[in-house]
């Protein structure tokens, strides 16, 4: 089986992410995406964060229907900080005897420009094949007030400007993915201002949202 790992905060999950796994399916031939929802994320402070248990919950409704999607929720089970290299390293063991090769860790464009900056990155790069998508960050509305802080020596790698190639020591496979410019940020800030928001997000992300009021959202 070949599997690969897509970690974030997923506050919320929207079309972008789940275009983004199909491409790595269809086009590089992985057979399961493990949906991997950050407890703490180490390299920001995140804005207007939802409870594991929502983000859990609108992972799974979002992709409820399709069997190559699955959610790993072992950084939400461990606690604390969520480092990429401790889920690398439970993900093989869990799946020992199961895998085909490495398994695949994808990461947005922005993540891999400062990728040198992650925790033990060169064992990350050697047990794993990086996968980077490429993205662009345009929001179509103002989202000041509902952004994410980086911290440390982190930029959120938007600051950088974006290529189709990313200049790193690493090798990295390149994702010829269709880019969708969506963010997270930008559907929290949509459904705030009660902007259009509704078909950002898959039809049970909505149905969560609009149920349990959150980010905002007013009847």
């Amino acid at each position: 089986m070949k599997l690969a790992i897509f970690g974030g905060t997923f506050n919320p999950v929207h079309i972008g992410h789940l275009a983004m796994a199909d491409d790595v399916c269809s086009t590089l031939g992985y057979d399961k995406i493990l949906f991997v929802p950050a407890f703490v994320p180490p390299h920001k402070i995140a804005k207007d964060m939802e409870s594991p248990e929502n983000r859990v919950a609108m992972l799974s409704a979002a992709f409820k229907d399709d069997e190559r999607f699955e959610v790993e929720s072992c950084e939400i089970e461990r606690g604390g900080t969520s480092y990429t290299i401790d889920t690398v390293k439970y993900i093989i063991e869990k799946y020992k005897g199961q895998l085909e090769g490495k398994p695949g860790l994808l990461m947005g464009q922005e993540n891999a420009s400062e990728f040198n900056k992650w925790r033990q990155c060169e064992e990350i790069a050697k047990l794993c094949d990086l996968i980077v998508a490429r993205r662009i960050k345009v929001d179509s509305v103002n989202t000041h007030g509902f952004e994410n802080k980086s911290t440390g020596a982190y930029t959120g790698g938007f600051e950088n400007t974006l290529t189709d190639e990313v200049k790193s020591p690493f090798n990295f496979i390149q994702l010829e993915n269709q880019i969708l410019p969506l963010s997270s940020t930008e559907v929290r800030a949509r459904i705030a201002e009660n902007n259009g928001w509704r078909y950002l997000v898959s039809s049970g992300v909505f149905e969560y949202i609009v149920k349990n009021k959150l980010y905002g959202y007013k009847d």
